[in-house]
């Protein structure tokens, strides 16, 4: 009998202590959308009078015995300063199961059939899209990534294990709810993960600063492939292996010819515009500029806005 490869063994090692740490989830709306979530371990509750009237629901739902307790004495282990709002949950980390599970099998069991992201009514279905992040540290950041993610239809975010943060109650708070729907997928080799993704015919954009070529021109011309796109953190961007592993680096035009945004407002900047212009172009109509009702489009120019690299 063949033993596994070494690597296997690693990954799944990993994957059995990631189980077995527990997560604090707060605030009401974090620990809602976690009690609703089928895929989500609970293991304690602990809420105040008044939160746990406001989470009646959401506990039968989850058929969990909830913890009363005073507010004065609101013993959990969570950071100084955390605003749990009376609620807070202990739970296991999510398990997505991979870049295969979300990415090459967009329909599960688990979601009764149905795709993770459908279409809004009358819009036709758009092709893959991903967010990748480049040592995107913030938990706070990478929580407002994610629930940008879910508005705009991204079927999951890719950072790397060593240098993004595991899931937090900060991460789940600042995402409120998003983390519990939208897939949040750590990986070992970002530059790796990338390659894969291209040889799987994802088209993979690099958010820069100092590009020569937009956004919204690069989105236009691949609208009907399956899309990623990669941003970097504050400061330092993109790391140079990653600029060098993209298929192309891309801007974000500033309407002033200046000006810039943190990462999580430039990642909803390129995921708002990635999403309209591929549905657009998805309805044989035409440009996207000259189309729909919403913000630059509709005024008649491209979207334009900077990003902080």
């Amino acid at each position: 009998m063949s033993r596994k490869p070494r690597h296997i063994i690693d990954r799944e090692r990993a994957r059995k202590a990631e189980t077995r740490r527990s997560v604090w989830l707060f605030g009401l709306h974090a620990v809602r959308d976690a009690l609703l979530n089928p895929r989500r371990e609970k293991r304690r509750l602990v809420v105040t009078p008044n939160a746990a009237r406001k989470l009646a629901e959401a506990i039968a739902v989850a058929g969990i015995e909830p913890e009363l307790v005073d507010p004065r004495r609101f013993s959990v282990p969570l950071d100084p300063g955390s605003v749990h709002q009376g609620a807070a949950l202990e739970v296991a980390p999510l398990d997505w199961g991979g870049l295969d599970a979300v990415l090459f099998g967009r329909k599960t069991e688990a979601d009764g059939g149905a795709d993770l992201h459908p279409a809004p009514s009358g819009m036709p279905s758009a092709p893959p899209l991903v967010v990748l992040l480049d040592r995107v540290t913030d938990p706070h950041n990478v929580g407002a990534i994610l629930r940008s993610a879910e508005v705009f239809g991204a079927d999951a975010v890719i950072a790397t294990a060593r240098h993004a943060p595991p899931e937090t109650g900060a991460l789940a708070k600042a995402a409120s709810g998003a983390l519990e729907r939208q897939p949040y997928l750590r990986v070992r080799n970002l530059a790796d993960t990338i390659e894969r993704l291209r040889a799987a015919g994802f088209v993979v954009l690099g958010l820069d600063g100092t590009a020569q070529v937009a956004l919204e021109d690069a989105v236009t011309e691949v609208a009907e492939r399956p899309l990623a796109i990669v941003l970097g953190a504050e400061g330092p961007g993109l790391r140079q292996r990653t600029r060098e592993t993209v298929d192309r680096l891309v801007r974000i035009t500033p309407a002033g010819g200046f000006g810039s945004l943190n990462v999580s407002n430039a990642a909803a900047v390129a995921l708002h515009a990635a999403d309209w212009l591929r549905r657009v172009r998805g309805t044989g109509g035409g440009d996207a500029n000259d189309r729909g009702s919403g913000g630059a489009a509709a005024a008649g120019r491209k979207p334009s806005i900077g990003q902080d690299h």
